[in-house]
């Protein structure tokens, strides 16, 4: 498990968390859910604002988040009718055993303890069911995009995923990957924005803040692909890894 404190960060920037952060690709949700036929009983752990809540619903799907920061939880509720958001973690989920078909987790399963939060994924999910980490990473074989990982420190782009996601513990079936892109538009302000809900901008110090914040001036004044531009379009691989449970 990484550092809690960057891992609890996020409540602070909850709106523009939920403004700024990409969604998910319809075709990578349903590829974590196939075989699951809607309405299916899917957990959404470490639910954040709710962005992954949302595209499974949109599926037709029943969900129930599950979120440890009580911003983000408010976030959640405000933005999805007729949902509410459970306090808890991947290490105390919050449902009786067996009930759920799915876990699926957004952007959060590399902040888990992860034996602790594999047992309790085990036990919510009944047999057959399907446990499904889903992470949104920066495509940075297109240069201006691997800059702007450098500037802001964008780590959840480090290493490779597929070599770090071997298995999900004794409980599960050998684990399957599949890789989705896809591309969101945004504004340079709006790109700014989005390395701001990141959280090492949100546990580092001013001076910091304001490197950053200068670099990625620098960035849209000067790069190529920026120059002039009024949005750019931000390229995204959606990598999904799932397994079942025994």
């Amino acid at each position: 498990m990484t550092d809690p404190t960057q891992a609890l960060s996020f409540g602070a920037a909850a709106a523009e968390y939920d403004r700024f952060r990409p969604r998910y690709p319809e075709a990578a949700l349903r590829w974590a859910l196939a075989g699951l036929d809607a309405p299916a009983r899917v957990l959404d752990l470490g639910a954040g604002t709710g962005i992954l809540t949302r595209g499974v619903l949109a599926l037709g799907h029943a969900v129930t988040p599950v979120e440890p920061d009580p911003a983000m939880r408010a976030r959640l509720d405000a933005a999805t009718p007729g949902v509410s958001a459970l306090a808890g973690s991947a290490e105390s989920v919050p449902v009786p055993d067996g009930t759920v078909d799915a876990v699926l987790v957004g952007q959060a399963y590399h902040w888990f303890d992860r034996d602790r939060a594999h047992a309790e994924i085990a036990r919510v999910l009944g047999r057959g069911g399907t446990f499904a980490p889903i992470w949104n990473t920066r495509d940075e074989t297109v240069d201006w995009v691997a800059e702007l990982g450098r500037i802001a420190h964008l780590g959840d782009n480090s290493g490779d995923l597929t070599e770090q996601v071997t298995g999900f513990g004794p409980a599960f079936d050998p684990v399957e990957a599949a890789e989705f892109a896809h591309r969101t538009t945004l504004t340079p302000d709006e790109v700014r924005g989005l390395v701001r809900t990141r959280s090492y901008w949100l546990t580092a110090e001013p001076a910091r803040r304001e490197r950053v914040d200068r670099e990625l001036r620098d960035l849209f004044a000067t790069h190529p692909d920026l120059l002039g531009r009024e949005t750019v379009e931000l390229p995204y691989r959606t990598l999904v890894f799932r397994a079942r449970r025994r």
